[in-house]
């Protein structure tokens, strides 16, 4: 089933909890500054679809490019020349790209990574599958270029799994998909269901306050331990602009996106809707942390949960399976190049980090922090980004950015496209 589908039949049934008192254990000295830990993970984006040509937008960036020879084979002529990368200049695509597990896997294509354009066949819209080989700049996302250019970002941080939205984010809040390679749901029980163990359990057991701010649905609600301890711990997107602004955000934070709406009014930049209608709503969540009165004592993590059948250079790595759950061949090494910037006064400025990373390196953050033991195998062994971090010399300045445009002829030129698709059953 689509994921949009899953998503918008996501009802989830919220129990009566309590909140939590917080109160900080001991820490390792370099994290001890990092009072708060705000994690926004938006949809289905490569590094080399958004961050690709970084270093043409910045000679000096320490940061690999996408080669110039970037292609892959046209999937209707052999013989043919390749499809090479090439600059999109349409916020929206004309329509979604495969990321499933076994799509996934024909576009790594056991490391030759020339799978992209023939799994992204669209016999209604793209043929030959070139929207995949597609790769945007400045001149749409320009926000999201200086602040890559600004902080500290990596150009080794995977996805967790080589496939879809749910088992990424179940590795980022859960450290693990517990045998799911698909947009899942709980089903037969849908109040006790996904009872697997979280992140959440772990920051109660510590005593570490913690929020999730949802802007349409909370994707953490998904666990039944989020879903009864919803209480004084769910929120709609507006309490966490006013917990910001009053500098009362909790110890751990995570923000949801809109994902599921219209080109131009879902914010999470899944394929197909306005990349810039995204971009300006991280740029509401993050400029308003910069100029809170937490921002002295944040980190945020900004990331994307997979590659949402991007083409991408750089053939994920082998990686720690995270336990025995699910050995079908998809949890021992990691998916596609996903962009990821840490937005911080302790955060390297103009850095970037060449260690390889996934999601749960964020979880593995936060234990570090808050002295919270792994969930599984993979965030045991995950690195905790603390080389994207100067905890002894912070830069409190608040950089100056430029606005998130939204331009009115990507807007109308979206419209159409959701008009186009739906004219013939899209």
């Amino acid at each position: 089933m689509p994921r949009r589908t899953h998503l918008a039949a996501f009802v989830v049934a919220i129990a009566i909890g309590a909140s939590i008192t917080a109160v900080a254990p001991a820490t390792p000295a370099t994290a001890t500054s990092i009072k708060h830990v705000v994690v926004v993970m938006q949809e289905n984006r490569t590094f080399d679809s958004y961050f690709g040509h970084l270093k043409a937008y910045d000679p000096t960036l320490d940061v690999e490019a996408e080669p110039a020879s970037a292609s892959n084979p046209n999937p209707l002529n052999a013989s043919a020349p390749p499809i090479a990368a090439f600059h999109q200049t349409n916020a929206c695509e004309v329509s979604d790209l495969n990321h499933s597990v076994d799509g996934s896997h024909a576009e790594f294509d056991n490391g030759k990574m020339d799978g992209f354009t023939k799994a992204n066949v669209d016999s209604s819209f793209d043929p030959t599958g070139s929207r995949a080989m597609g790769y945007h700049t400045q001149a749409e996302i320009p926000y999201y270029y200086k602040l890559a250019d600004t902080f500290a970002i990596g150009d080794r941080y995977f996805a967790s799994e080589l496939g879809p939205t749910f088992p990424n984010r179940f590795f980022l809040l859960a450290a693990t998909p517990f045998g799911h390679t698909s947009n899942d749901f709980p089903t037969s029980d849908p109040l006790g269901s996904f009872s697997q163990k979280t992140i959440f359990e772990e920051l109660d057991a510590a005593h570490i306050s913690w929020r999730v701010y949802f802007t349409e649905v909370p994707f953490a609600a998904i666990f039944s331990y989020v879903r009864a301890h919803a209480v004084g711990h769910l929120f709609p997107i507006t309490q966490y602009f006013i917990d910001a602004a009053t500098g009362n955000l909790p110890q751990v934070s995570f923000v949801d996106p809109v994902f599921v709406g219209s080109n131009n009014t879902e914010t999470d930049e899944h394929p197909t809707t306005n990349i810039q209608v995204g971009e300006k709503y991280s740029s509401t969540i993050i400029n308003s942390l910069m100029q809170s009165p937490s921002w002295a004592s944040t980190a945020l993590f900004f990331t994307y949960d997979e590659h949402g059948g991007f083409y991408d250079h750089v053939p994920p790595p082998a990686a720690v399976p995270p336990d025995n759950i699910g050995t079908d061949g998809s949890l021992d090494r990691y998916g596609f190049r996903v962009p990821m910037i840490v937005v911080s006064p302790y955060a390297k400025r103009h850095f970037v980090s060449h260690v390889v990373h996934d999601h749960t390196s964020i979880l593995a953050f936060i234990e570090k922090r808050f002295g919270l033991p792994p969930l599984t195998a993979r965030d045991a062994a995950a690195d905790p980004m603390l080389e994207f971090f100067n905890f002894q010399h912070p830069d409190f300045s608040v950089p100056v950015l430029p606005d998130a445009p939204l331009d009115l002829n990507q807007i109308i030129t979206c419209q159409k496209l959701d008009l186009n698709r739906r004219s013939v059953g899209f």
